[in-house]
């Protein structure tokens, strides 16, 4: 497989999962100013700051009012990482390998696509909604199972699902680090009701919560990081991901479970064998913002591996530059 073609299977693959968990991450402070009384401007700070693009967002907004948050992380053309821009990313990469993937992987492409398009549009104040949200999530869902059950599952389908899976288990640590590190105003409000209402729409936000009562019943800190992060089953936790990218991975390389032919196959096999065996009580001892910030690090770390690895073009010969046709991130 070319690595142009490669490159773009992995990063359309990656935006549709970001377009989907960015939805979810606004989704989820919507919910919680239902549910919590008092001013709920200060929390949407923290989103922006989570989300990397702090400078961008203090340049064209200035306050992180409600509207100002939304609008940002939502419909905003010169935010690469809106749900927008990572539409029009998505379509851009599958129109440069259209041959490639599905008719059907295409049309629902061009159906998100043009729903979102519709919402820039209208763009109001109220325009985005938990219906609107749960839309966008629903189409990306869509397209994953139409992707699964319509492309062959070789080199190119795996691309595409190591990228979603890399995707998401960032974006899973960074809504959980929202809550935990930046939402919760000061210590005395853990284990109140407060704190069970956090909990439960962060759950909710990452489809969990019906799952997670199933196997724990009440919701405490420790069980819900155990859910969220060490869980091998649960398709949205932090290590059922890392061990999903590292399966896609290796049967892309060939390379035997054990080993490593590259620094991409070295970095996630580490994380992978810490998840394995880290508990949950040691990463609230440690510190879950630290540890969540480190995932994600490490996370960014294997992406720049895989673009060596695989997609960065190198010289004829030894001489001269390169060049590659990167996906923006």
């Amino acid at each position: 497989m070319l690595s142009r073609v490669a490159d773009s299977l992995y990063w359309m693959s990656r935006y549709m999962e970001r377009a989907e968990n960015v939805a979810r991450f606004v989704d989820v402070n919507l919910q919680m100013t239902l549910d919590i009384p008092g001013d709920s401007e200060g929390q949407w700070q923290p989103l922006v700051n989570a989300s990397g693009d702090r400078e961008l967002f203090v340049e064209r907004y200035g306050e992180a009012t409600q509207e100002n948050v939304l609008g940002f992380l939502v419909f905003d053309a010169e935010n690469t990482n809106s749900i927008l821009s990572c539409v029009r990313s998505v379509r851009e990469n599958a129109r440069w390998i259209r041959q490639f993937i599905t008719l059907e992987m295409w049309e629902q492409i061009n159906k998100f696509y043009l729903m979102v398009q519709r919402g820039a549009a209208a763009k109001t104040p109220g325009s985005i909604t938990h219906e609107f949200l749960e839309e966008t999530m629903m189409a990306s869902q869509l397209f994953t199972g139409i992707t699964d059950a319509t492309m062959s599952h070789g080199e190119g389908w795996h691309f595409c699902r190591l990228g979603r899976f890399l995707e998401r288990a960032d974006k899973t640590s960074r809504i959980l680090d929202v809550k935990y590190f930046h939402l919760l105003p000061e210590p005395a409000f853990v284990g109140t009701p407060y704190d069970d209402i956090l909990w439960a729409a962060v759950l909710r936000s990452i489809s969990a919560f019906e799952m997670y009562r199933k196997r724990y019943h009440q919701i405490t800190p420790e069980q819900v990081l155990n859910f969220l992060v060490l869980d091998r089953e649960f398709p949205r936790a932090i290590h059922h991901c890392v061990i999903s990218a590292e399966e896609s991975l290796r049967a892309i390389s060939g390379t035997p479970s054990g080993t490593f032919r590259n620094p991409a196959e070295q970095r996630l096999g580490k994380l992978r064998s810490e998840l394995d065996y880290i508990q949950a009580a040691e990463l609230i001892d440690g510190g879950v913002h630290e540890f969540l910030d480190n995932i994600q690090i490490r996370i960014n770390a294997v992406g720049e591996a895989i673009y060596e690895a695989f997609f960065a073009l190198r010289p004829v010969g030894g001489t001269g530059g390169t060049h590659s046709r990167r996906a923006p991130q």
